[in-house]
This record gives C-alpha cells, sequence and structure tokens, in this order.
C-alpha cells in the first residue's frame, strides 16, 4: 500500500465482501456497522509482512515477549518522550484481562472498584467478574475528571480499592492534561486507592493535543499502565498487551500469577512488535484520515440530523453523540430500523447515557454518508 492510497477507504461492497469479523456479520449483510470498535482499515504493510513471514516460517509457537517490550518503550519514547521500566514490565493477553487480573490479585474483596462513566462498557462486566463493588465517579458535565466525585468515590471504595482510568476516555475523545492525572495520582496515594491506566487508545490521539502517560508523572510512581497496539493499528484479532508498573508500584505485577504471561498471542506480539517499530508514517496517516472522517461527520450531521451533536474529541476513532434533541424514546432502535448499527450510550453510562449513542468514524466516507443518510431517512414520517 501506498502512502497516498487511503488507509480508511474500502467501499460498503469491498467491506461487506471481505470482513468476517462480528461487526461485518452480526447484523446481516445490508446493515451498515458503525458500533464495535474496529476500524475498517487497510493494513499497515510492515506489520502484513512480518505476520506473512513469521507463517510462512512456521514460526507459529508460545510468544517471546522480549523484543515487544523494547519496541512498546521505543514507541512510547518516541511519541511521548516517556521511557517505561523494562524491568517493570509483564505480558499479558490483552489490555482487560491484564486489569481483571490486577484487580483479583491486588484488590481485597471488601473494596471497591471505581469507574467514570461514560467509559468503555466492558469496565463494568469485568468488574463484575472479579466480584468486587463498583462506584461510579461519573466525569462531569465538561466530560473531564470530576476530582470531587472522585474523592467521593474512593472514599466509598475505601483503603485498598481500585480506580480504573480510561486515558484517553473511551468513548468521549477526552484527552487528561497532565494537571488532572497528577491531581488524580495525589488523590489516589491519599485514599489509598490502586490506578490502573487502560492507554490503549493513546496512539490515536490527534496532532496538536498533548497526551500525558499517566506513569510519565512522578506523582503516579504507584500506579500500573496497560497498553497494546490493538486498537491504534487495528489489531483486534490477534491480541497482545503489556502491563508496566510505577517505581513504587512493581509488587502488584509481582502479585499476578506467572502463568497469566503464557497468553499474549504469539503472532499478537509479532505484529505489535512490528507496529511500533516500523508503522509510524501509516500511523501518521491514519491520524490524518480521521481528523477528515471527524470533520465529515460534523458536516454531515449538521446537514441531515441538526438535532444530534457530536462531542467534541480529541482522540479516538470513535464519537460521542447526544441524540436527544431528536425527540425519540430509543435512537439506537430507530436508527437500527434504518439499517444502522450505533452502541447505546447506557452501554457506557447506565445511568445517564439515554439519549446517546457511540458512532464509530474510523471507516470510509461511503460508509460514514451512507449511515448518516440512512439515520435521516429513519426519522422521516412513514406514509
Amino acid at each position: 500500500m501506498s502512502q497516498t492510497e487511503p488507509i480508511l477507504g474500502a467501499s460498503l461492497d469491498e467491506l461487506r465482501r471481505t470482513r468476517t469479523s462480528v461487526k461485518w456479520q452480526a447484523y446481516g449483510h445490508e446493515a451498515i456497522p458503525v458500533w464495535v470498535a474496529e476500524m475498517d482499515a487497510r493494513p499497515c504493510p510492515p506489520v502484513v509482512e512480518a505476520v506473512t513471514s513469521a507463517l510462512g516460517r512456521g514460526d507459529t509457537g508460545y510468544a517471546w515477549t522480549a523484543e515487544y517490550v523494547r519496541a512498546a518503550m521505543d514507541f512510547a519514547k518516541r511519541r511521548w518522550d516517556w521511557s517505561p521500566d523494562p524491568g517493570a514490565a509483564m505480558s499479558v493477553p490483552d489490555v482487560m484481562s491484564g486489569i481483571e487480573a490486577l484487580l483479583v490479585h491486588n484488590v481485597p474483596r471488601e473494596a471497591g472498584v471505581v469507574l467514570s462513566p461514560p467509559c468503555y462498557d466492558s469496565f463494568y462486566g469485568f468488574v463484575a467478574a472479579t466480584g468486587r463493588r463498583l462506584v461510579k465517579a461519573p466525569l462531569g458535565a465538561d466530560l473531564r475528571l470530576d476530582l470531587d466525585a472522585l474523592d467521593r468515590a474512593f472514599v466509598e471504595a475505601g483503603p485498598g480499592g481500585a480506580y480504573v482510568l480510561c486515558n484517553p476516555q473511551n468513548p468521549t475523545g477526552t484527552v487528561h492534561t497532565a494537571d488532572e492525572l497528577r491531581a488524580l495520582a495525589r488523590l489516589a496515594d491519599e485514599r489509598r486507592i490502586l490506578v490502573l491506566s487502560d492507554e490503549i487508545h493513546a496512539p490515536l490521539v490527534q496532532p496538536g493535543t498533548t497526551y500525558t502517560p499517566y506513569l510519565s508523572l512522578p506523582e503516579a510512581a504507584r500506579g500500573v499502565a496497560l497498553m497494546s497496539g490493538s486498537k491504534a493499528f487495528n489489531l483486534a484479532g490477534i491480541k497482545a498487551a503489556l502491563a508496566f508498573a510505577g517505581p513504587d508500584a512493581k509488587e502488584r505485577l509481582a502479585a499476578l500469577p506467572e502463568v497469566l504471561t503464557h497468553g499474549a498471542n504469539h503472532l499478537g506480539v509479532i505484529a505489535a512488535t512490528a507496529a511500533y517499530d516500523h508503522g509510524g508514517p501509516w500511523l501518521d496517516q491514519l491520524l490524518g484520515e480521521l481528523a477528515d472522517r471527524r470533520r465529515l461527520l460534523g458536516e454531515l450531521l449538521a446537514q441531515r440530523l441538526p438535532d444530534v451533536r457530536p462531542v467534541p474529541s480529541q482522540a479516538t476513532f470513535l464519537a460521542w453523540l447526544d441524540c436527544r434533541g431528536l425527540g425519540v424514546d430509543d435512537p439506537v432502535a430507530t436508527f437500527r430500523r434504518g439499517g444502522v448499527i450505533v452502541s447505546a450510550g447506557t452501554w457506557y453510562d447506565p445511568d445517564q447515557g439515554a439519549g446517546w449513542v457511540r458512532f464509530n468514524l474510523g471507516t470510509s466516507p461511503e460508509v460514514i454518508t451512507a449511515a448518516v443518510d440512512r439515520m435521516a431517512a429513519a426519522l422521516e414520517p412513514v406514509e
């Protein structure tokens, strides 16, 4: 693929013909799926070369992750001027299984786990799987961290509890500032709360916005961060993730059973290593295309669905859409009648998410245009 060929340029016909993932299969051939968080991206060439070469050699055994750690560190240094400690790294099968294990082996059963809705919907299911209490500290009206709400929630969670940070935030696209993260870290230390920072969308921060890895701050020394190439390089089907402990949190990783490290997908490790080492130009092009897609979605909504308001976003390939002005009880069901599959806002915020939807804009202009056209048509009166 030349760098001039669009990464997010596949037509509806091509996607329907070539994609066999859940996104494109779950709702039938005629649906336009803009829900699950996988992009309709043409692959990163160095990743294709690395994985194809491994398959051709028969190199399909169990993962050895030393080069993966090195590549992730080099990537973090280049992108964010952050140098993780290689001695405080551990491979895990994926980000969420890593978070679950950290909660199970570090948080007492009587303690709580704090989330800040709207946040990644799987957080709720994994907290439930651990048997720990869920405590909520919603984002503020500006969709930023609310320190007062966090303080109340940390007290309710109790000493030894945990906070799962979404950095940057999915689905809102909020990029937390260094000052916000410093304040969070100080508060977590005061209340004896373990911060687990999910940084899976970190490479997808738009140019011009400063991203701060949580552990890059001295105040966050007692935290743990998890990263993966699966979102930025569209590798959800071949998962492999890394957990990095802060200088004063190495015992948090040491508490995990060694067998957990066996779960990283060998091809996922090869793919992510190639992406981190050689995928920079592809990623830069992708970020430019995502900015174009976000502008296109905003323009189309203003023209066709002016009562749907997209939240300004600094990151991810997701749009958080306020549909409360449409005057319909269930925008998800309404849009589905038009053949467009979006994610329900209540998945991300069970208390306040009604009337909101998440829209995946990591796709071609044709798909976005067709989706908005169908969404608008679904609201037209039936004669």
